[in-house]
């Protein structure tokens, strides 16, 4: 029963490092396409959230099996209850990616982001789906500390995420209010998926502790 118990453990470590892949993916998906207006790809990040959704729902319903029929204790239960909580963020973080995909096909054939912005707005795509990388092998095996290098990392999609606002408010701006808020929902995305994947980190951290880090 116990071996049988374990097995069901790591399966849904997998699942949600496989949520962690998927949502690096959407987000890379994403930034590419509010880069190069494109439509297309834009149209494929949004169609494959459907299938974050209904894993995060696997995930939910494989953790509650479990508190019902294996009663776990200690470190398992907290495993088992937060990965609830890290499926809904990853699950998230999936929707903060199409929320991005979704803003270049409302602009489209448009491009969202103007040509002085696009080194900022790559910069925040590659953080953030590294963000979402260095998920994956935090989930499969925990480390002290893992939490701690993605909250420093946060910082710099904090100061990335006030750069936009500065230039978007500034007297220089010239592509008008409609662009401008357009790209301050867009930054907020990224400052927000961000975010999301150090709460997971923390919650990660604290299932193989037991302390919450800070």
């Amino acid at each position: 029963m116990r071996d049988t118990f374990h097995g069901e453990l790591l399966e849904l470590r997998d699942l949600l490092s496989d949520m962690c892949v998927q949502a690096a993916t959407a987000m890379r998906d994403a930034t590419d396409a509010l880069l190069s207006a494109d439509l297309v790809r834009a149209e494929a990040v949004l169609s494959a959230d459907a299938e974050l959704d209904r894993r995060r729902d696997e995930v939910e319903e494989r953790a509650r099996q479990m508190l019902v029929l294996q009663a776990p204790k200690a470190s398992d239960l907290r495993l088992v209850l937060s990965s609830i909580y890290c499926a809904d963020r990853v699950e998230r973080m999936g929707d903060l990616a199409e929320h991005i995909a979704s803003t270049t096909r409302r602009i489209h054939p448009a491009h969202v982001v103007p040509p002085e912005l696009r080194d900022t707005f790559a910069e925040l795509g590659t953080i953030a789906a590294s963000m979402a990388d260095g998920l994956v092998p935090h989930i499969a095996c925990p480390r002290e500390g893992t939490f701690a290098e993605l909250d420093e990392t946060d910082h710099r999609v904090d100061d990335l995420h006030a750069e936009v606002l500065h230039r978007i408010t500034g007297v220089g701006w010239r592509h008008g209010v409609q662009a401008a808020t357009s790209l301050a929902l867009v930054v907020r995305f990224y400052e927000r998926f961000a975010d999301q994947a150090v709460s997971v980190a923390k919650r990660v951290e604290f299932v193989s502790t037991g302390v919450t880090p800070r």
